[in-house]
């Protein structure tokens, strides 16, 4: 995902929230390394990033049957923060932690309430099959934009975007 962001027009995405589980602390520790590389192309006006934690829906391994409080613990904070920074764009990948942003600003459209734009980035490590994150946004068609990095998932999954390898 950090690669990605490097690519991307900075002054056209301001302000920039970064969004990572409570306990991933090397993700946010990567964004800012990432912020502080960044060169101001903004005429001294630099926006600076924030940065965010929330709660995962699903620690790796933890069952399915308790993951349900967790998710719905998770949503609660999700909605907490969407309606506080109102994102147009939510660009994600596969954590659990993006599922409940993405389910919340899915809602918001449904009920009429469009902030946000959502692309989801499948891992490249997903070669045959896709995350339970992605299964979940493809499957219940949430995400705008859903990007794969291996054209045999392209292949299975005919609404995803293959783009090939972005690391």
């Amino acid at each position: 995902m950090i690669n990605v962001l490097s690519t991307l027009q900075k002054d056209r995405f301001m302000p920039r929230f970064y969004i990572a589980a409570a306990t991933d602390n090397m993700s946010l520790q990567k964004a800012r390394v990432l912020e502080d590389s960044l060169v101001d192309t903004n005429g001294g006006k630099v926006i600076p990033a924030k940065f965010m934690q929330i709660y995962r829906s699903r620690e790796v391994g933890q069952s399915y049957i308790t993951s349900i409080g967790t998710t719905l613990i998770a949503i609660a904070h999700a909605l907490w923060l969407m309606i506080k920074i109102r994102p147009q764009v939510i660009l994600c990948n596969g954590p659990g932690t993006c599922v409940p942003l993405c389910v919340i600003a899915f809602l918001f459209k449904v009920i009429g309430i469009r902030w946000s734009s959502i692309f989801y980035v499948e891992s490249i490590a997903r070669v045959k099959r896709l995350s339970l994150s992605g299964l979940l946004l493809y499957k219940l068609h949430i995400a705008d934009q859903f990007y794969v990095q291996w054209p045999q998932l392209q292949r299975k999954y005919p609404r995803a975007l293959y783009v090939g390898c972005l690391m």
